[in-house]
């Protein structure tokens, strides 16, 4: 994205010049993250999680590959590789935490950015792209995550593999085949193992190519922001540097605090006692339950404790298991369509009344049920809390989002995010044309010039 007032990177000294020359790295991070990149004046600190996001992504793939070094992936030294990991490599104990609590505070940073991009619809025109990135960013790391959680070969390891891979089974036909394929055998063994791990060890990398192109399609249409309007001319911006690399640095060092605290004092807090014992596929654990960030969607899972019938007839036509496969997937591709499914034409959250209630007093509790719902144990009455809960997200996204987004009258939109900040705005008066605020008169300024007009960006 360009705006005519974005500031051109200027080369100082004959060096940097050269450079500029021959690979202008440099300039293109001044026009991404430097001064050249002309930023919204109002964002809040809900827009620090996707820098926080990158700097824990960084962290995964650096602790990842120390880490590597010394695994071996062998279902027979695995777990005691980890053991060699923990006690006997210098500062192994320390990469090994952070690398596991990394992991935690990855998904924390994903689900504050997530939940930001809901509440502001983020994912509407002109920025798409930019949602449907994430969600496939989302994806990768749910795929990246439940492999990492295999490799310890301890009892959840094991156990927690045998029953997302048995998931397969449930697909008509095919699914014992696809399930024996993805584990080289008929049970989580050797090669289920190093295909895990070699998985696990790629797809990161994959996951830094796609952020790349997330970032790509945030810089054509630029930032959303608090209040939904679009930038109308200089003085709705700043330059990303120092104003949010300050502001993101200072959200670094607040959630470092919080990093450290778990790493070095409360590094298991996050995981489960059960994967501190070696993998033993002859001793069910009592309780077989995903990491803390799966929850909502082991939730969702467990939720479908009956066949799909035809009434009368006895005929089953789709078994629970696959309703609950069918409902854990279609609860995340189903962000793929929120761009289509609301039709507000607002997108900040704070100026739709309606959506600002479903959004805190409907979604927000359900999402927080099923958090907890998904490491409960499958007994009521958490079973019949998991359906009522599974059933509103459901109802929340499909049907009470399109319909509050036609009927619910919104509160008049600011006509400029320099009128949002500072309560008035030099623009000159007229009927704002932007499609912001249709309709909107904003009264000119004393000593205003009424011909003028606010620069457009390009």
């Amino acid at each position: 994205m360009s705006f005519a007032w974005a500031k051109e990177y200027e080369p100082k000294s004959a060096f940097t010049k050269w450079v500029d020359e021959k690979l202008p790295l440099p300039r293109l991070v001044y026009n991404a993250v430097g001064a050249g990149y002309p930023v919204p004046r109002n964002l809040n600190y809900m827009w620090n999680f996707g820098v926080l996001a990158g700097f824990f992504l960084v962290v995964q793939i650096v602790t990842g590959v120390v880490l590597a070094m010394h695994y071996a992936a062998n279902t027979q030294v695995a777990f005691g590789t980890v053991e060699h990991i923990m006690r006997n490599v210098d500062w192994g104990w320390a990469l090994r935490y952070a690398h596991a609590n990394g992991a935690s505070f990855f998904f924390i940073v994903i689900y504050m950015h997530i939940f930001r991009g809901l509440f502001y619809s983020s994912y509407k025109a002109p920025r798409e792209m930019i949602w449907l990135l994430g969600v496939v960013i989302f994806l990768l790391m749910m795929a990246t995550a439940f492999m990492g959680y295999v490799l310890p070969w301890g009892q959840m390891s094991f156990w927690g593999a045998q029953v997302i891979t048995g998931l397969f089974e449930a697909i008509p036909l095919v699914g014992t085949t696809i399930k024996t394929w993805l584990l080289g055998g008929f049970a989580p063994d050797n090669a289920a193992l190093n295909r895990f791990f070699s998985l696990h060890f790629l797809l990161p990398f994959v996951i830094a190519g796609v952020v790349i192109l997330h970032i790509w399609a945030l810089h054509i249409p630029g930032s959303s922001n608090p209040t939904g309007v679009e930038v109308k001319k200089e003085s709705d911006t700043v330059p990303f540097h120092p104003y949010y690399t300050a502001k993101d640095g200072f959200g670094l060092g607040m959630i470092l605090i919080f990093f450290a605290l778990f790493v070095f004092f409360l590094p298991n807090m996050l995981g489960h006692a059960d994967n501190y014992i070696e993998a033993n596929p002859l001793s069910t654990p009592a309780l077989i339950v995903p990491e803390w960030y799966f929850y909502p969607f082991y939730a969702i899972l467990r939720a479908f404790t009956a066949d799909l019938t035809i009434p009368f007839t006895g005929i089953v036509l789709i078994q629970a298991k696959l309703l609950g496969v069918i409902a854990m997937f279609g609860s995340i591709l189903l962000w793929f369509f929120l761009p289509w499914l609301d039709k507000s034409p607002v997108r900040s959250g704070h100026y739709r009344p309606l959506f600002n209630k479903f959004f805190w007093f409907g979604l927000m509790p359900c999402m927080a049920a099923l958090f907890y719902l998904g490491g409960a144990p499958a007994e009521e009455p958490y079973v019949i809390l998991s359906q009522i809960a599974t059933a509103y997200y459901f109802l929340h996204f499909l049907v009470i989002l399109p319909i509050i987004s036609q009927i619910e009258v919104p509160k008049p939109l600011p006509f400029s995010i320099t009128e949002a900040v500072l309560g008035s705005d030099d623009t000159p008066g007229g009927t704002d044309g932007g499609g912001d605020n249709p309709g909107a008169v904003v009264k000119p300024l004393p000593g205003s010039d009424p011909d003028a007009a606010p620069q457009p960006a390009e």
